[in-house]
């Protein structure tokens, strides 16, 4: 469907569905940005964590068995 044709479409509704269809089409927006920026810091911070032992080191813990103390 073409932009001007969902605009059309949704100038049609009555003013409350079309909030709701602005703020669910934001919300969406917004949920891609996070996690395309998530997704470039990840790539970011990878080659760190290959050469900066410091960063991983608590990750010799990983087999250790835990015991909570109660």
């Amino acid at each position: 469907m073409q932009t001007n044709k969902i605009i059309e479409e949704i100038s049609k509704l009555p003013i409350s569905k079309r909030l709701y269809v602005i703020e669910k089409a934001m919300s969406s927006i917004r949920l891609e940005k996070e996690k395309s920026d998530m997704e470039a810091a990840a790539e970011l911070l990878v080659s760190e964590y290959e050469v900066n032992n410091e960063l991983t080191i608590f990750t010799e813990l990983d087999l250790e068995e835990f015991y909570e103390a109660r």
